[in-house]
């Protein structure tokens, strides 16, 4: 059946509908439709390893160093008022630390600088007083052995510079979320269960937990054998202790994997989506572990990525939307999507067939 103009085809169950999808994922879309699959870039917002490898990079080559200039191109990036940016010129860097998804420079005289990318923001090495050209160029911050480039790729400006004094101003900045690399057991589980949501919200709420977000938060599941929506009120005992390993290993093994392809370079490249993830980004590709296909959910910005035999027992989330607009025609479980794939596949067979004849 050939599809009208603004019909689309679910890809799951081959259904014709009128409406617009809203979510549409990296390598396709769950409606097909003429003209090839829509497509819509998610958050991508640098986590802990990202920002460790980072903070590895500028340790080698601006600790110790004096600020010789700052320079801010674009007038919606420092959201601080005191102190004034030339403050901070001629003190040096007596440290490199992050404060969740927040990178700090530390200056001497307790001033500190406060870098948050958000989703499109990005680090970039160059040679010194390199010009700012292009709308990407934000701000940089000028050594003598190079200069510290803020830019940022997106239309909406999100990411922020605060330039901020003492101890006690830093503070305002850290949202309580537990350090898991550096916390036991009990201090884990004490986050987790403080409030009862999925464990996909609760890994990535940053009052919970600090550095973690969408795209280690589904490595970290999928390593737990976990399903995302479960509601941590429902979990048992081994399974917040199987939790708490998985955090710490994702985390670790992604901060030394990162740190090993950077080397002594710049990271040049930081996005959420690297080779060798086990679901995070590989919607309809094989688990690596059992090889099912990836499945994924999206809702609002977000997405969760998830294998459904390892983690959901062999059944389908519910995409709310999509569910409530294909109703019954949603398949519950995977065997159910290979039978909907199967009579698509053997329909599409017959149309076929049926344009050859005439």
């Amino acid at each position: 059946m050939e599809l009208s103009r603004g019909q689309r085809r679910c890809a799951y169950s081959g259904h014709v509908s009128n409406s617009i999808c809203q979510y549409t994922i990296r390598n396709r879309s769950p409606w097909e439709e003429d003209g090839g699959p829509q497509t819509w870039n998610l958050d991508i917002v640098p986590e802990l390893p990202d920002i460790v490898t980072y903070i590895g990079a500028l340790e080698k080559r601006i600790v110790g160093r004096p600020l010789w200039r700052i320079r801010i191109v674009s007038p919606f990036l420092l959201r601080s008022v005191t102190p004034k940016p030339q403050e901070l010129v001629g003190k040096h860097v007596t440290a490199v630390t992050r404060m969740g998804k927040r990178i700090v420079l530390e200056m001497e005289d307790e001033l500190f600088i406060v870098i948050h990318l958000m989703i499109a923001g990005r680090l970039r090495w160059k040679e010194s007083a390199v010009k700012l050209a292009g709308k990407a160029m934000l701000a940089a911050f000028d050594f003598e052995n190079g200069s510290l480039v803020f830019t940022e790729a997106a239309s909406n400006k999100r990411a922020s510079l605060h330039l901020v004094r003492g101890n006690s101003g830093l503070a305002e900045h850290e949202r309580g979320g537990l350090e898991v690399l550096d916390s036991d057991l009990a201090a884990f589980r004490g986050a987790l269960m403080s409030e009862n949501h999925t464990l996909k919200r609760s890994l990535t709420d940053p009052r919970l937990f600090s550095g973690i977000g969408n795209a280690y938060s589904d490595e970290i599941l999928h390593g737990a054998r976990m399903s995302p929506v479960k509601l941590t009120s429902r979990l048992s005992e081994e399974e917040v202790e199987r939790l708490y390993d998985a955090v710490r290993e994702v985390l670790t093994k992604w901060v030394q994997r990162l740190a090993r392809e950077t080397g002594d370079g710049f990271p040049e490249k930081v996005t959420a989506f690297w080779p060798g993830m086990a679901v995070h980004g590989r919607f309809g590709e094989p688990c690596p572990d059992c090889g099912s296909p990836v499945q994924r959910i999206i809702y609002a910005e977000n997405e969760a990525n998830y294998c459904a035999k390892c983690q959901t027992d062999g059944k389908l989330l519910a995409d709310r939307s999509l569910s409530r607009l294909l109703k019954s025609d949603w398949p519950r479980t995977l065997e159910e999507m290979e039978v909907h794939r199967t009579v698509r596949r053997d329909d599409q067979k017959s149309e076929d067939s049926e344009k050859v004849k005439k």
